[in-house]
């Protein structure tokens, strides 16, 4: 019984790799990168068989997430409606292409210090002031959403979720008091180039420019160097509450260099036409008066 019990394990988990082999979203390359890439995709796929085998209802997850969005929501208050209808809009053209079809909800969190976007379960996306103000384009906006969009997609929220729930033998009330610093601290390497290549991809098909992911990634690159690295003179002036929010991003995600280098070689596979990017309609810091009537 032992053995077949087993056996059932090994084809389930073989069965689930095959399946997320030939529907998953990956650049076509060819070549011992390509080798290794597909085997790490595959090992990373078997060791999510348990958690998928284990995993909570779309009903639980919506509702788990609901409450800790309502309690993280709280935090911060309302303000700059403007801002917030615009993250919304583009957040649910992105969504749009998504596999899970939550009804995504978009929140603006109106902190400078904030220098980060994050998910919760359930379909909730938020992105802080600080991250926004790094912006200079629409496209930058929805290849971030996109990513953490992904990160719901790709069940790496929940996961996450679950594993502390396994590891600590929480109950659910335990569960639901967790801090929402849990999901901001952002995840493992594999998971977070999945979130952007996947993240980058729905932004495509919403009619958004990958540049808009390059271009970010490459201004990301700059302030890594000019105030983690500390390796040139800074092109723009950042108050101390923004540097923080900066070297606390970079603590939590992979290199600049490598997020860029992956997309454009997406590009190059996929062939996407040269887009052009178009420039924020709303910034964080348009008077609402001025930015509510554009």
């Amino acid at each position: 019984m032992k053995r077949l019990l087993i056996l059932i394990l090994v084809l389930a988990a073989a069965a689930a790799a095959l399946y997320y082999s030939q529907h998953h979203r990956q650049e076509a390359r060819v070549g011992p990168e390509a080798v290794l890439n597909a085997l790490a995709d595959t090992q990373r796929e078997l060791s999510r068989v348990p958690a998928a085998m284990t995993r909570i209802s779309m009903e639980e997850e919506i509702s788990i997430g609901n409450t800790l969005a309502e309690r993280y929501s709280t935090q911060y208050g309302t303000g700059d409606a403007a801002m917030q209808d615009y993250v919304t809009a583009v957040g649910r053209k992105v969504a749009g292409r998504a596999r899970r079809k939550f009804d995504y909800k978009f929140h603006y969190v109106p902190d400078e210090s904030l220098v980060n976007a994050f998910a919760l379960p359930g379909g909730h996306v938020f992105i802080g002031k600080g991250m926004v103000r790094l912006m200079q384009t629409e496209d930058e906006l929805a290849s971030v959403l996109g990513h953490e969009i992904e990160h719901i997609d790709n069940y790496h929220c929940v996961e996450r979720y679950q594993l502390k729930a396994h590891m600590h033998d929480l109950p659910l009330a335990e569960l639901l008091a967790l801090p929402v610093q849990l999901f901001q601290a952002g995840y493992g390497k594999e998971q977070e180039l999945e979130a952007d290549r996947d993240g980058t991809y729905l932004a495509v098909m919403a009619g958004y420019s990958p540049q808009g992911a390059v271009h970010l990634f490459e201004r990301f690159k700059r302030l890594h160097r000019e105030y983690v690295l500390k390796a040139g003179s800074p092109d723009q002036e950042l108050s101390r509450v923004a540097i923080a929010g900066i070297e606390g991003y970079f603590r939590s995600h992979p290199l600049p260099e490598e997020r860029v280098n992956q997309i454009q070689r997406i590009i190059a596979a996929k062939k996407w036409a040269n887009v052009p990017e178009r420039t924020l309609r709303v910034h964080p810091d348009t008077p609402q008066s001025t930015a509510g009537n554009q």
